[in-house]
């Protein structure tokens, strides 16, 4: 992976978890992909598709998967069931080493956290499973803004700035998705593109 590292130093380093600091996008993939089939879209979940999503709070993601597919879901429910299958799965998540390696080494004199798309029982454990938890004291999910507040918009990167109490023109995200770029834009703050399947 060629990662490109800011060209400066910055105040605070605020990093998306999934498709950024560990490989588990496959893994929520062949979750979703198993929970939406036990929903009924009648056919494998398509990959474009879900890579599109990437970020999005969970269940958002099942409520636009049902639409797309024209099925009525209960979001809450579907993505419960999927959050299930993907910690059953957890142990097979691996380290996307460069920007694992990056963000040790920051936290060492900068302040850093993490803003994540997926809910706090899904994205600590995964944290634990891959020895991160200790690196990041700071985990904002999408229930620390409110509902209709993850991203693409702002709100869950302004929430981290404030917690490393660094103003938001002097952050820098580390991200992977589309939502997330659009997020890190909108809050003012520097953007890594962190290359994946997702853009």
């Amino acid at each position: 992976m060629q990662l490109e590292l800011p060209d400066r130093e910055y105040g605070g380093y605020i990093f998306d978890l999934d498709g950024t600091l560990i490989h588990s996008m496959p893994v929520h993939y062949r979750a979703w992909d198993a929970a939406m089939q036990r929903a009924g879209i009648g056919q494998s979940l398509d990959e474009d598709l879900f890579y599109s999503l990437g970020g999005v709070p969970t269940p958002l993601v099942a409520l636009k998967l049902g639409e797309h597919y024209g099925i009525t879901v209960d979001g809450e429910e579907v993505s419960h069931y999927k959050e299930e299958l993907y910690l059953d799965l957890i142990n097979s998540v691996e380290l996307i080493t460069p920007v694992v390696e990056f963000a040790r080494e920051i936290a060492k004199s900068k302040p850093v956290a993490i803003a994540t798309g997926g809910a706090a029982e899904v994205a600590l454990p995964a944290l634990e499973a891959v020895g991160l938890r200790e690196v990041f004291s700071i985990v904002v999910t999408p229930a620390d803004v409110g509902e209709g507040r993850g991203k693409p918009a702002p709100d869950m990167f302004l929430e981290a700035a404030k917690h490393i109490n660094v103003p938001p023109h002097e952050c820098v995200v580390f991200e992977d998705a589309v939502p997330g770029f659009e997020a890190a834009i909108a809050a003012g703050m520097a953007l890594v593109k962190v290359p994946s399947r997702s853009f």
